[in-house]
């Protein structure tokens, strides 16, 4: 399956890209980039909600230019992964564990037959929540894992216990495959940059809504009722006490100061219990760090090549 180019962001070379179907029946677009000289294995990486395989080719360059070979999906629901509403615009999963599904999938079908070990996950946001559930139910498939804004909770009141029991009870009506209530069907990143609470580069957040303008079937818009009730419920997991504690894999989880999308505090009290992990928090950045000026980058990066492939501090 081709990947969608244009002179802002142009596809990374020594490219492969595919689909692959997981044990459920959902068909997921890959691709995944040969190493380069001096290989020091895979990053995969695992996008956050609403985005595709595209919005990180920067990343993609980065990581190449480091040494590293480079995996990524589109998860099911988003980009050019199936989805199962009929409105294709609608964030839907029925479940979080459906997730940890499409990273068995590309795991065994495209990781582990053609990318050279070591492997290494990186997330942002959605995808550091179902890193983290992976990482809880004891499944090794990476030596370490980078999280950039992890989904540990959301900021203010809206994981509290009225809202998402209107969720439920939405859900319960059969109304899952609804928006959540205030949610529309704009694609998420195409809105002006001002105010924006993504990133405050301009050049990048033009860039990638290029990309949305190109192929807009590569959006996403607001989430239903099912993907906020899924979601909700792995929040709360994620509150348990002894949650962090049986997580044994080194974790390094970097957080945004000026992030309005997920909740910097519940990253920092998550981190703290972590039993193998570290993290930092990048004053004055916002939501995506990857997206955002070479300033917070910057400072992302440096804190992933002092983790990844390790020091002896994390071993």
């Amino acid at each position: 399956m081709t990947l969608v180019s244009i002179p802002a962001n142009p596809v990374p070379d020594d490219v492969v890209s595919g689909t692959i179907k997981t044990r459920d029946g959902a068909d997921l677009r890959f691709a995944r980039w040969a190493p380069p000289t001096g290989r020091k294995g895979t990053v995969c990486v695992f996008t956050g909600r609403g985005e595709s395989i595209e919005k990180y080719f920067e990343t993609v360059r980065d990581l190449r230019d480091r040494g590293f070979a480079v995996a990524m999906i589109d998860w099911r629901g988003q980009g050019h992964s199936s989805r199962r509403l009929s409105d294709p615009r609608k964030g839907y999963v029925r479940d979080f564990a459906d997730f940890e599904k499409d990273v068995a999938a590309f795991v065994e079908q495209i990781v582990m037959p053609d990318c050279p070990p070591p492997y290494y996950a990186l997330a942002h946001s959605m995808g550091g929540a179902v890193m983290l559930r992976i990482a809880r139910s004891g499944k090794r498939w990476f030596d370490r894992v980078v999280l950039s804004a992890p989904m540990i909770d959301l900021p203010g009141y809206a994981t509290k216990l009225p809202t998402r029991i209107l969720v439920r009870v939405l859900r319960y009506a059969g109304m899952g495959g609804n928006y959540v209530p205030g949610g529309s069907g704009e694609l998420t990143g195409t809105a002006p940059f001002d105010g924006n609470p993504l990133t405050s580069d301009p050049v990048r957040y033009a860039r990638n809504a290029a990309i949305l303008e190109e192929d807009p079937s590569l959006g996403l818009a607001s989430p239903t009722v099912a993907w906020a009730d899924s979601a909700f419920k792995t929040m709360v997991g994620f509150r348990a006490s002894d949650y962090p504690a049986k997580i044994r894999q080194p974790i390094l989880m970097i957080a945004a100061s000026a992030d309005t999308i997920v909740s910097t505090p519940a990253i920092e009290e998550f981190a703290y219990h972590l039993r193998a992990g570290s993290h930092l928090v990048i004053a004055g950045a916002r939501h995506e760090i990857l997206q955002e000026q070479d300033r917070y980058r910057a400072q992302f990066w440096a804190a992933f090549d002092a983790f990844v492939p390790g020091t002896p501090a994390f071993g």
